[in-house]
């Protein structure tokens, strides 16, 4: 028996030689540790793919709802369309209409002015246009009249003749305007088309929108 045996103790528990027993820690309590570290890390895994999938279906809403609405958008509602005031036009009676002839075919301007005095507009002058648009209309016709009549007078008589261009110059009457009849001159604007046109520029226009553009 060794001098390293306890007394009393032989058989399996003799120790003999140079060879001693081996001390080991438990198995149990190593792997009880891993399974929790492991099932902590699961967790954490599984929790962050729900959010992920939250995010994805709900288009991150959570986010926009906790950040709350634009400032811009917040406290602008659009109202409703509302009708500017309507434009003060001037009657056919309060408008003198000189009709002027710029193309080589005779008899156009009494025409075009016998016309109008059936319409309710005042006749002035009644012949050939000046040097500066004698055939040198290529179109139906222009309007031409003062500055002051480009919201008034030259709209209003610019409704007889569909097409006609519209040119200011430096004369001082508000109401005295020209109807210069150009090569592509045919007749007048039809009686109702013009006053569905006289009507439509009676027509109140409608307020634009105040709501900002992406809200």
């Amino acid at each position: 028996m060794s001098m390293l045996t306890p007394p009393g103790m032989g058989g399996q528990y003799r120790i003999t030689g140079d060879k001693y027993p081996r001390m080991r820690r438990p198995r149990g309590r190593r792997r009880l540790v891993l399974g929790l570290v492991a099932s902590v890390v699961a967790l954490g895994l599984i929790g962050w793919g729900t959010l992920q999938l939250i995010d994805v279906f709900t288009g991150g809403g959570s986010k926009a709802t906790a950040a709350g609405p634009k400032a811009d958008c917040a406290t602008k509602v659009t109202p409703s369309p509302t009708p500017t005031a309507p434009k003060t036009l001037l009657k056919p009676g309060q408008i003198t209409v000189n009709v002027l002839n710029a193309t080589p075919r005779s008899g156009l301007a009494k025409q075009a002015a016998d016309e109008l005095r059936k319409r309710g507009f005042r006749i002035g002058d009644i012949g050939n246009a000046t040097k500066a648009y004698d055939k040198k209309i290529a179109g139906a016709g222009i309007v031409l009249g003062a500055k002051s009549a480009a919201q008034g007078a030259l709209p209003v008589l610019g409704t007889q003749l569909a097409g006609a261009q519209v040119k200011t110059d430096a004369r001082a009457s508000a109401t005295e305007v020209d109807l210069l009849i150009g090569t592509k001159f045919t007749a007048l604007t039809n009686k109702q088309e013009a006053d569905q046109a006289l009507a439509a520029l009676a027509k109140p226009a409608a307020a634009p929108s105040s709501s900002p553009k992406g809200c």
